[in-house]
């Protein structure tokens, strides 16, 4: 008995949520340790430094600290499928979900914007590149793609500082609260969503470019040409069409490096962000914080790259028999 292909396709995406929840174990697990490697745990920082070796042995045996971190991490596991991520161990000690709550929705907002302008400006420039191979236009965009890969963003979030925030005054630098903003709030995103996105701009490019090439060399581009078949329709239709599959998955690629890169620009720019967040948990040992980042961030990238998964099989029905 043939199974639909709808089945099929639900079959594979089911799959992949699973192999996703393994792998987003697999992080937690991996975070976790990593944090009882370290020395000192809870008891000692919540007891402050003048507490004595009773009172910090009393915390830990309140805390649970004592016992086995096997036993510890499947509470921990077990808590957190129920939304459950603790307190944090710092004033005012809020529930770790609230800090997400607060924070995600920036964090999801520079990153899906810089995902967004690297994906069509490396789409534009790969394909004009390649349409225009060993020409200026290619040269250019080559040269400014080579420019993105090598230039980290702890040195071009300060070129752009100056150049737009101290010579020409146009753009705010740091981030404000709704309250004291003297511009609409794009002009606050502007600077960090563009400092994300030139990298994944000229990795995109590049990959555009070369996806492109092979795809112009294939016997149904020469067809068309020979059939008289308009350029709009025969390069931007047909070829890109089959040249966009291994960018899509460098899309989802990309979207893991501004995850992670979300960190660097959040602490720049001082916005209110799971990255800035993360690393003043990491600076003040604050777990419950830190662990809920990986995991929240590890679910983000997990969930983009099911998308481009699913967008894959919609764009080439080659692929949706085997895709996983």
């Amino acid at each position: 008995m043939t199974v639909p292909k709808t089945l099929r396709t639900l079959r594979n995406i089911i799959l992949r949520l699973l192999y996703g929840a393994v792998s987003l174990l697999f992080i937690i697990f991996i975070t976790f340790i990593a944090d009882e490697m370290v020395p000192g745990d809870a008891a000692t920082i919540l007891a402050g430094d003048k507490a004595t070796e009773a009172q910090v042995i009393r915390l830990r045996k309140a805390m649970g600290l004592d016992r086995a971190w096997p036993v510890r991490f499947v509470e921990y596991v077990g808590e957190i499928s129920h939304g459950d991520f603790g307190k944090s161990y710092r004033a005012p000690y809020e529930p770790v979900v609230d800090i997400v709550k607060r924070d995600l929705p920036m964090t999801a907002k520079i990153a899906g914007c810089a995902i967004l302008l690297a994906s069509a400006i490396g789409l534009v420039l790969g394909t004009f590149a390649a349409l225009n191979e060993n020409r200026a236009t290619d040269r250019v965009a080559l040269s400014l793609s080579t420019l993105g890969v090598t230039l980290p963003n702890f040195v071009l979030a300060p070129l752009l500082v100056l150049v737009f925030v101290e010579w020409l005054d146009y753009l705010p630098l740091r981030w404000q609260v709704p309250e004291l903003q003297v511009a609409p709030q794009i002009y606050y995103l502007i600077l960090p969503v563009v400092v994300m996105a030139a990298r994944p701009v000229a990795m995109l490019t590049r990959l555009t470019r070369a996806s492109m090439l092979d795809t112009l060399q294939q016997e149904f581009v020469r067809l068309g040409i020979a059939k008289g078949v308009p350029a709009f329709r025969l390069y931007l239709v047909h070829a890109l069409r089959n040249a966009i599959l291994p960018v899509l998955t460098g899309i989802g690629t990309s979207f893991g490096y501004l995850l992670t890169g979300s960190f660097i620009v959040e602490r720049f720019f001082l916005l209110p962000g799971l990255g800035r967040e993360a690393i003043e948990a990491i600076q003040q040992r604050n777990t419950p914080v830190i662990m809920a980042c990986v995991i929240v961030t590890g679910a983000m990238f997990i969930v983009i790259n099911l998308v481009v998964d699913i967008v894959q099989q919609l764009v080439d029905p080659r692929i949706r028999e085997s895709q996983i």
